[in-house]
């Protein structure tokens, strides 16, 4: 209620300096003469300093008065801009979204930025690479507002909502001077005695799980050589032939020629994208990148399977 007298107190003044009037002032605000005239006096009492020197037919604002007209315009002003903001950050076209991604989720962003930049070119996308465990945790601490990630088991998104966006194959990456990368289908009988880089089974658990699964016919302890918590890292780490690793097709696009992807025989499950998001205390904002990622999604996914890979 404070706030909003000294508010009022300083529309009044406003009102009454730029009509040099108290009548004119009153008349402007809906307000009766009176009243107003007495808040213009609580106002100088209240700052101890004469605004206006009255006369019969004019009130002139003094020298503190003058002084004192250029602050409340701003004041008033910044809290109009306050009033603004925050209805624009209620209707989700001012702020933030913070979106946690993996690799595999770059096609789905390539689709939905575009379009929700163009409804929303106010809103500012914070995206975070981020690993499956850290995207969770960002989701339950609410340090995020939406993951975008390759399917976990449904126990792991228990008390958050998902929606599958898209389906991948699985490829194997090699270095370019690897036996493989003269084959165009690469067996995965084969696959079994080669060193493997894969993901950190402490923020990929999932993934490990879900090499071990592709190759459980052909053995029981393939060689898992090397763990890299970044897509960066295990590129980097393929790269220099310190092994193969199984990764989502369309992360060709990432390393480039630095690498050479070739599918599978016989040809595991496609990994799903999904999107993860809490189920509650969802803000205009994320709610309409939501939107935007659904509108944007691909065809929908078909023999998904919740196996972690890129």
């Amino acid at each position: 209620m404070l706030a909003l007298m000294e508010l009022r107190h300083l529309r009044y003044f406003v009102a009454v300096a730029e009509e040099e009037s108290v009548t004119r002032a009153a008349t402007r605000l809906h307000v009766s003469q009176p009243p107003l005239s007495r808040q213009i006096r609580s106002l100088e009492r209240e700052l101890g300093a004469d605004l206006f020197d009255r006369s019969p037919n004019r009130l002139r604002l003094t020298t503190a008065g003058e002084t004192f007209l250029a602050e409340a315009r701003a004041v008033l002003q910044r809290a109009e801009d306050a009033v603004e903001l925050l209805k624009a950050v209620a209707l989700g076209k001012q702020g933030k979204v913070r979106v946690g991604h993996a690799p595999a989720a770059i096609e789905v962003l390539r689709r939905a930025l575009p379009s929700f930049s163009r409804t929303h070119p106010h809103v500012i996308v914070d995206l975070r690479e981020m690993t499956s465990q850290g995207m969770l945790r960002g989701l339950r601490d609410r340090e995020l507002d939406v993951a975008l990630t390759v399917a976990i088991s449904p126990h792991d998104f228990e008390g958050l909502a998902f929606e599958n966006l898209a389906a991948y194959p699985i490829c194997l990456a090699m270095n370019r001077k690897h036996r493989f990368a003269r084959r165009r289908v690469v067996p995965l009988r084969d696959v079994a005695g080669e060193p493997i880089v894969g993901r950190s089974r402490k923020e990929y658990p999932e993934a490990h799980a879900g090499v071990l699964k592709i190759l459980a016919p052909y053995t029981r302890s393939p060689k898992l050589v090397e763990e890299y918590d970044s897509f960066a890292s295990l590129i980097a780490a393929v790269e220099a032939g310190r092994g193969v690793a199984f990764v989502v097709q369309i992360m060709s696009r990432v390393p480039g020629k630095r690498l050479v992807l070739r599918p599978l025989e016989p040809t595991p499950p496609r990994v799903p994208v999904v999107m993860a998001y809490r189920t509650e205390g969802v803000s205009a904002t994320a709610a309409a990148f939501l939107a935007a990622t659904r509108a944007a999604r691909l065809k929908r996914p078909r023999a998904a399977h919740p196996i972690l890979t890129a």
